[in-house]
This record gives structure tokens, sequence and C-alpha cells, in this order.
């Protein structure tokens, strides 16, 4: 996979925190100019546009032009897989420890 694959990647998108915060931060809201999502980092406007950016390559958030203005909404359907795939091994380590449990009280009859 390279570089540019990777960042469109929903999982590499969200395992950096500053990109979970903007996520949060724009699910708090319906959509929000890059000078506002800019306050809440000590980086400049440069830095968030790149995170923005690889969110946007992932499908996470949306943007339109209004004016000179950019404004960003989330768009949480991708995060779906993350969902999902938690789900998944949720259900793996539940069904596992209930055989554990049961092994152990069989044991201890």
């Amino acid at each position: 996979m390279t570089a540019t694959n990777q960042s469109r990647d929903v999982y590499v998108a969200v395992a950096d925190p500053t990109r979970r915060e903007l996520l949060r931060l724009l699910a708090n809201a319906e959509e929000l100019p890059l000078h506002d999502l800019t306050v809440h980092f000590p980086m400049g406007r440069t830095a968030v546009s790149k995170h923005l950016t690889i969110l946007k390559e992932a499908g996470l958030v949306t943007h339109r032009k209004v004016g000179r203005e950019t404004k960003y909404r989330l768009n949480p359907l991708p995060l779906k897989q993350i969902q999902d795939w938690v789900a998944f091994y949720s259900k793996f380590w539940s069904t596992n420890m209930l055989r554990l449990n049961q092994l152990i009280e069989e044991e201890e009859e």
C-alpha cells in the first residue's frame, strides 16, 4: 500500500490524536470554518489544513467554499468500518471470556 492510499484509510486517518479531535469538533457542530477549528490546536492553519486533507481523503470530512472561507463538515459513514471492526472483536473477547469462565467453574467443581 502506498503512502497516498494509506492516507485514505479510515484507520490511518483516525490514528492521529489531532485528527480525532477535529472529528470530535466537527461532530459537535453542523459545519465549521478552518479558522474556528485552528483555534483549538497549538499549530497553524496550514498544519490543521493538512490534517483535514487526510480526513477528506478518508471520506470522513467534506468541505465547501463560501466566499473566501472553507467550511468543513463531518461525514460519519466511514466510521462504520471501525465500529464493525470493534464489534467483531468485542464479540470475540466476550465469547472467549465466557468459555474461560466455564472452564474455571468446571475446574472448581
